[in-house]
């Protein structure tokens, strides 16, 4: 803790501070692939788990489903993502990366990378792990969804905790 007048000292500010930080950066990068990072968390989910249908994606990501469809309908338009009538239901709509989708996902998992370096390049590898591992603890501890950006939850107006 700080003291008055002083600039906040906790880990928890820290963690804030270079959290908005480094979400603020990767929006920056992949505007470059003409995506938003909703957009590419969206593709990552469909890519992890093809077919799932849209109402099972936005309860992971934790928003109401016509959130999920506005960004859907801009991958869509993008050429990046296709919906299939579900086999057993026709009133879902199971979800698919296209060639083009497949393609981008791989050029921004290159960009992750560069991010992830450029962000902690003060740190040697073996800090990293450990960076790593503290922050994956501290997020199991609070009960965030792995991969699952929280900023999402934010999107739709529902927040889950």
């Amino acid at each position: 803790m700080s003291s008055p007048g002083q600039p906040p000292q906790g880990a928890a500010f820290l963690i804030a501070q270079v959290g908005a930080h480094a979400a603020g950066r990767f929006a920056e990068r992949v505007e470059d692939l003409g995506l938003t990072p909703p957009e590419v968390g969206l593709l990552r989910m469909i890519a992890g788990a093809p077919g799932r249908s849209q109402q099972a994606v936005a309860a992971d990501m934790g928003v109401v489903p016509s959130r999920v469809v506005a960004i859907l309908d801009m991958l869509d338009h993008k050429g990046l993502v296709e919906r299939r009538q579900g086999a057993t239901d026709r009133r879902h709509h199971a979800l698919h990366l296209t060639d083009g989708g497949r393609q981008v996902l791989m050029e921004m998992r290159q960009l992750a990378r560069a991010h992830d370096d450029d962000l902690c390049a003060a740190l040697d590898a073996e800090e990293r792990t450990q960076l790593a591992g503290l922050l994956q603890r501290i997020a199991d501890q609070q009960g965030l969804t792995p991969g699952v950006h929280p900023g999402y939850r934010q999107l739709g107006g529902r927040r889950k905790r």
